[in-house]
């Protein structure tokens, strides 16, 4: 049976399960977590920069997804940060999507995430693959619908094998789009050949955006929704109008801005992330470059070249 075909039964069911599932789409900002002198959660500066973005016009925001080093960070300090940035989105008359990072390698674990992200008040869940286990593709499968049993959120997968080690392949993504709070993936893959074979496999209504800014122009080229953003945190104006002429149809402009931003794309993985990203918010005044160990800034060499993007691009 041909996916696309989906059923009049799923797609009332969706409707029913995910009633803003269809905000899932533009710019959603994978948000850093800043810290204080302390290296605790810097409240206040977080706040600002929920305010920041939501003016800068993201669809989205994405607390605790790598770049806002979920990994560092225990349960109360992650229920803490999903308050904070649904109570300071919840203030804007937009209302952004919030959705939360709970992935984790262990299913139980992902689950109370998920609960957590829930209880606060999140919109929906990011949960990556698990990572150093190695599963399967059938422990994949097995441990999303896990979760996806645990909860009412609508669910979106992350596939980034470079960071975890496995891939999700597409006939387990179009197995796991058929569960209706399974609502789609952020694509971080690398290859537009899997890009390509997932969108034309999964349902219309299954949401596929980019993980990767450089591939956003490829990715929405071929019909995928739009990024979960490492750049937007310093240029969301940027990247929200980068993804909203793609999606009118402006491509001419959208490749325009496409080269623009490429070597804002480029500079902000000279190393690991956030640590490119987090040291251009500091350029920018808009928090402190601090970082939880085993994370370190930039060297002095990078910091300039950094610098140098963010000057030609009017940033600072």
């Amino acid at each position: 049976m041909d996916i696309k075909n989906t059923s009049l039964e799923y797609t009332r069911l969706f409707a029913k399960v995910m009633p803003r599932t269809d905000l899932i789409k533009g710019t959603f900002t994978a948000l850093l977590t800043p810290f204080n002198e302390n290296m605790e959660v810097d409240e206040p500066t977080l706040r600002k920069f929920v305010d920041f973005q939501i003016k800068g016009g993201v669809n989205g925001l994405v607390p605790l997804g790598t770049t806002g080093e979920s990994a560092t960070l225990d349960l109360e300090e992650t229920k803490k940060v999903f308050e904070i940035v649904v109570d300071q989105a919840s203030k804007s008359a937009r209302k952004p999507f919030v959705l939360a990072g709970t992935g984790s390698n262990c299913t139980r674990e992902a689950i109370e995430l998920t609960k957590i992200a829930e209880d606060a008040g999140a919109d929906g869940a990011l949960l990556v693959s698990p990572f150093y286990n190695k599963p399967t593709q059938a422990g994949l499968i097995e441990h999303f619908k896990a979760v996806s049993k645990a909860t009412s959120l609508p669910l979106v997968l992350y596939n980034i094998q470079s960071r975890t080690g496995v891939n999700i392949e597409v006939p387990s993504l179009v197995e796991l789009s058929k569960i209706p709070n399974i609502v789609g993936v952020k694509e971080a893959s690398g290859s537009i050949d899997q890009i390509t074979d997932t969108i034309r496999k999964v349902p219309p209504i299954f949401k596929v955006m980019s993980g990767d800014d450089g591939m956003t122009f490829h990715l929405m080229s071929l019909g995928g929704q739009g990024v979960i953003s490492v750049a937007s945190n310093v240029a969301p104006k940027l990247i929200v109008q980068f993804t909203e002429v793609f999606a009118a149809g402006d491509l001419t402009t959208a490749r325009a801005l496409h080269m623009k931003l490429y070597d804002l794309f480029k500079v902000l993985f000279l190393e690991t992330n956030p640590g490119p990203v987090k040291c251009a918010a500091e350029l920018m005044g808009l928090m402190s470059q601090r970082m939880r160990l085993p994370m370190v800034p930039p060297s002095s060499q990078n910091r300039e070249k950094i610098k140098k993007v963010l000057e030609d691009l009017k940033l600072i």
